[in-house]
């Protein structure tokens, strides 16, 4: 009598393909999640900031709410497709910022400076009322420690 092949290992092996299949459907942004993939650096002189890159809208619209807490050498940086107007609220940002807006060659056109999150009746805009493609997020002071003001060249890893 002929002994008939076990295929439980095959049963196995596409079960689990299945699975994998079905977790990367499920949780598409676990499959490619590297943090290190959507960050920078910005330096201006000698001081440099590991930044998150803010590109997609979604992003964009994200941006460093829910933050309790940002190190001193980390930002977030924006990066527009164009050269427009780029207002800012601080909805639901947890934590002061200065908001450094700079044109496509890297040179800064506008800062906020210690911009507070909003109160729970007003959130009101910051409108920069120039041209510029990138807006750099970084903790507030930051701008006056490093001695940052318009005019100045910031240098962009991207």
């Amino acid at each position: 009598m002929e002994k008939k092949p076990d295929i439980r290992p095959i049963w196995i092996a596409l079960a689990l393909v299945f699975a994998a299949i079905l977790l990367i459907l499920l949780f598409p942004g676990t499959a490619n999640n590297n943090p290190a993939q959507n960050q920078s650096r910005v330096c201006f002189q000698q001081n440099c900031f590991t930044v998150e890159l803010a590109l997609t809208s979604e992003q964009q619209a994200q941006g460093l709410m829910a933050r309790t807490h940002m190190d001193p050498d980390k930002g977030m940086l924006f990066v527009f497709p164009s050269e427009s107007v780029y207002p800012f609220w601080m909805k639901d940002t947890l934590i002061p910022l200065d908001m450094i807006w700079m044109d496509s060659n890297g040179t800064v056109v506008f800062i906020g400076k210690d911009e507070q999150p909003c109160g729970p009746l007003e959130c009101p805009s910051i409108n920069p009322g120039v041209q510029a493609k990138y807006v750099l997020e970084v903790n507030a002071g930051t701008a006056d420690r490093i001695g940052l003001k318009e005019g100045d060249k910031l240098t962009i890893f991207i």
